[in-house]
């Protein structure tokens, strides 16, 4: 049987096992991290969102940044302290402008397509995640925003969704519980919700009952490529400091496919490519609905203001999740006061709901220039991307995964003669 190493145990790295492990190979999955999705994917905006495709490759979203760049509640915050990466990853950016709508007519496409393997798979497996399928409402707080939008709704309909404009009124009766008033919005009933992390957690156990092993603590150190297949070397991580501990443990396999997130940079580096991935964090709080009033008052449809630049999500009925913002800070977590702020704010202004009981969180999403995920093989036999899904890893990485296993299993036969 073909042995392969997922490296990351993200959505992404899960969802690719899972289906590796379907087509009758050999898994293992290994992760610095103790457990499954405790980074980028653990408390994302929770939204499965075809609706969110359209890429940022637009002169403007740079044009926004420079402009926010000394406004610390911003929408999209930028450091203003040089790095040689950053600025190769925004000159790419940039370049990738000409692909905007060909880009955003694929991404909806793939995620459209995510969707059915995402539903099947918590379907085959019993996986409870907390999915509403109530779809998702774009608002717009004025005339000018809500035109603007309308090119990128032509687009996303052009890549097959169905997405369509609502007056203030079916704002409000689409959702009663958001207060405010609006120009008008966009709709997309086929898009939902769920929690990222009981979705991973889930499809990991999945995978374990069905085979796949999970080496989690471990830092990847080297890729070895022989005739024999590739050689992982890993450095085993104190649980509490997560700084080495044991001598560099090894495991050899036919491939690799590499799902690690923002790591995913330094691994490819290891194995001869390059990937230019850029950390763009984005916040989230949690808000925990503790007495009926609370529960009454949150929405149960999704909701984008596409001002604030904030989602939101209901998981259950007993939590609400608000999320947003980019900051283009490098490989930096800190959950900061002033980002998380807004939030909050945002959230008293538009629900009647109780926000004393909040947990804040910030994760790095995975960002390519030109916002399309990596699905390729590497330079070398063996090798294999799933990576830099940015915003979009919990929408897309269903189809991704299907994507990567499919092309692993047409190159197994002739995969050590390569």
């Amino acid at each position: 049987m073909p042995r392969i190493a997922v490296l990351g145990a993200g959505i992404t790295g899960v969802t690719t096992a899972y289906l590796l492990n379907q087509a009758g190979l050999d898994v293992t999955v290994i992760d610095r991290k103790l457990y499954p999705a405790m980074e980028t994917s653990y408390a994302n905006g929770g939204q499965l969102s075809a609706s969110n495709a359209e890429v940022w490759n637009q002169v403007s979203t740079l044009a926004k940044g420079l402009r926010w760049m000394f406004q610390p509640d911003a929408p999209l915050l930028m450091n203003p302290r040089p790095s040689w990466h950053k600025a190769v990853w925004l000159a790419e950016f940039l370049w990738a402008v000409r692909k905007y709508r060909q880009n955003t007519i694929a991404t909806t496409r793939l995620a459209i397509e995510a969707r059915q393997h995402l539903y099947a798979m918590a379907q085959q497996e019993g996986i409870d995640f907390d999915l509403e399928r109530r779809g998702i409402l774009h608002v717009y707080h004025d005339r000018a925003g809500f035109e603007a939008a309308a090119r990128g709704n032509a687009l996303l309909q052009a890549g097959g969704l169905e997405r369509h404009a609502v007056t203030p009124e079916e704002i409000r009766r689409i959702e009663p519980a958001l207060q405010g008033h609006y120009h008008g919005g966009y709709y997309t009933p086929s898009d939902a919700t769920g929690d990222i992390h009981k979705f991973t957690r889930g499809l990991a156990r999945a995978c374990e009952r069905r085979g796949v092993r999970f080496l989690h603590g471990r830092d990847i150190t080297g890729l070895d490529h022989s005739q024999a297949g590739v050689r992982v070397d890993m450095a085993p991580l104190d649980a509490g400091t997560g700084e080495r501990v044991a001598d560099i443990e090894s495991l050899q396999v036919d491939a690799v496919v590499i799902c690690a997130g923002v790591g995913s940079r330094r691994l490819a580096a290891l194995a001869g490519d390059r990937v230019n991935v850029y950390p763009v964090k984005g916040y989230s709080i949690t808000v925990h609905l503790d007495d009926e009033a609370s529960v009454r008052g949150a929405p149960w449809t999704s909701l984008l203001d596409e001002r604030a630049k904030i989602v939101t999500s209901r998981l259950g009925r007993d939590r609400f999740r608000v999320a947003g913002t980019a900051e283009f800070n490098g490989e930096n977590r800190d959950i900061r006061a002033d980002r998380v702020e807004p939030l909050l704010r945002w959230t008293r202004a538009h629900f009647a709901m109780d926000t004393s009981r909040v947990v804040p969180w910030a994760g790095l999403r995975p960002m390519m220039p030109d916002m399309m995920p990596r699905v390729q093989r590497g330079k070398r036999p063996g090798v294999y991307y799933n990576t830099g899904h940015g915003h979009l890893g919990w929408t897309l990485s269903a189809a991704t995964a299907a994507g990567i296993a499919a092309l692993v299993q047409a190159d197994l036969p002739g995969l050590r003669q390569m």
